[in-house]
């Protein structure tokens, strides 16, 4: 579906829509179209299994998200909340991919209708996101942009805040948090906190010790004895 001219992706989109919009809210989506997207799914899955490497599978997949756009767009739009495995596996897919910011789009309306990941996921979806997103930071995948890690993962942080967790998974989400928020002051002077952003440096040191609350072993002491001593420069400039 990824060559489909517009027309036909225009025709892909709607019979999502229409599939996902007849499927009863909290029940199962179902249809000839949505059976026929199991079953793409199903063989790319087996695909995926025949290869070892991690690094291809993940260049793999990304090319095979394309051809789900449609559905994903058509259920986005006109989706009631009926479970759709599609949806949840691609989910995790764009995250693995490094889609994140559509990966967000799709884990909103997920979280939204509580869709569960199909068998063979072992985590539920908050936990999954809380792992993933925490873990894309801390490894360097969000990019160079520190302003928008925060807000990514900021987003994180409010989709999943009310649902149960582990607490290491969450406290990994807060450790993230105030690193990336450490990395936007760094950027600005890697020393001293300008007055302006001492705001900002309380913050990140809140979500630090929100971390270390929640697991002491998160590794977050080294930062925040590092940030205290910077803030306490800030205190003592003005």
């Amino acid at each position: 579906m990824g060559n489909l001219s517009p027309a036909l992706r225009h025709r892909a989109r709607m019979l999502a829509e229409r599939t996902a919009g007849a499927a009863a809210p909290l029940g199962v989506t179902t249809g000839s179209a949505y059976e026929l997207m199991l079953y793409k799914l199903s063989d790319d899955r087996r695909q995926l299994k025949s290869i070892q490497s991690v690094q291809r599978k993940i260049e793999v997949k990304a090319t095979m998200l394309a051809t789900y756009a449609q559905w994903i767009d058509g259920v986005l739009a006109g989706g009631k909340g009926a479970q759709d495995d599609v949806v949840a596996t691609l989910l995790v897919w764009h995250i693995d991919t490094g889609e994140y910011d559509r990966a967000l789009v799709i884990a909103a309306y997920c979280m939204e209708h509580k869709f569960t990941l199909p068998d063979g996921y072992s985590r539920d979806i908050p936990t999954m996101m809380l792992d993933e997103f925490s873990a894309a930071y801390l490894q360097g995948k969000l990019g160079d942009n520190s302003q928008h890690a925060v807000a990514v993962l900021g987003t994180v942080e409010q989709l999943t805040a009310a649902s149960d967790a582990p607490d290491q998974a969450r406290a990994k989400l807060y450790k993230a948090i105030g690193l990336a928020m450490i990395a936007v002051l760094d950027q600005a002077d890697d020393t001293e906190i300008a007055p302006a952003l001492v705001a900002q440096a309380e913050t990140a040191m809140a979500q630090l010790k929100r971390a270390r609350a929640l697991s002491e072993s998160c590794g977050v002491k080294k930062d925040m004895e590092r940030l205290e001593r910077r803030l306490k420069r800030a205190a003592g400039s003005t």
